[in-house]
């Protein structure tokens, strides 16, 4: 069935994942002492302090929560408040010009063709919704954020949690077998799948080397780029 919604994730699909590994983390991670030190009494900044605060185990200063939080950037943990925090952090770096958001050779020329054939495009990522608007913004191919309907992030939902999909079509408004969810993880996908999206598996030899094919792609259509993607 031709889609009418394209649903994509970030890292891995439409970007590398070693930019957000090694440009994006460090910099968040160098930069979280500093930043909450100085912004750590703003409401914004003091709702997710407070959330990392409690699961820790209740009041502590906030120099243990700068710490636990770098140890969350080490572990890659997918938490939805130290990714708002990131993001906060990284809108600093790419006002200041310290970096420009990756995107793969193909991806924005693709975006934009599919915005001109009328396809409405949804980004799903575990950054926060503010932290994809600006690597959308801030490209390496310029602005991108007017290809893009909407945003959402895990305060919808895990990725890997069907009724986080059904959420989205809900928000979306268009029925589940007419969007298509771009992803590099098969589990991410296995969930838009049982909440009855069309998927597709983006296997970038950058990120995987070792194509992921036969039983590895748990019967999702495979693609090594955007340009491969057919509907």
């Amino acid at each position: 069935m031709q889609p009418r919604v394209i649903l994509t994730d970030i890292e891995g699909t439409t970007s590398s994942i070693s930019f957000v590994k090694n440009v994006l983390f460090p910099y968040a991670r160098k930069a979280l002492p500093d930043f909450i030190a100085t912004h750590g009494d703003e409401p914004q900044v003091r709702r997710w302090l407070d959330t990392v605060a409690v699961e820790i185990g209740g009041a502590c200063q906030d120099s243990l929560v700068a710490e636990t939080l770098q140890g969350w950037i080490d572990q890659d943990r997918k938490h939805t408040a130290l990714k708002a925090l990131q993001g906060m952090i990284w809108e600093s770096g790419y006002r200041s010009g310290a970096y420009k958001a990756h995107f793969y050779p193909e991806v924005a020329a693709v975006l934009e063709g599919w915005h001109t054939a009328g396809l409405a495009l949804y980004v799903y990522s575990s950054g926060s919704v503010p932290a994809q608007k600006q690597f959308f913004g801030f490209s390496e191919d310029g602005d991108l954020t007017a290809l893009v309907s909407g945003w959402f992030d895990t305060e919808v939902g895990g990725k890997r949690e069907a009724d986080s999909y059904r959420r989205i079509v809900q928000s979306i408004g268009v029925p589940a077998g007419e969007i298509l969810f771009l992803s590099d993880v098969v589990e991410e996908l296995d969930a838009a799948r049982e909440a009855g999206l069309q998927t597709r598996l983006l296997d970038r030899l950058d990120d995987y080397p070792l194509p992921r094919t036969g039983e590895a792609t748990h019967g999702h259509d495979r693609a090594e780029n955007f340009q491969q993607i057919a509907f």
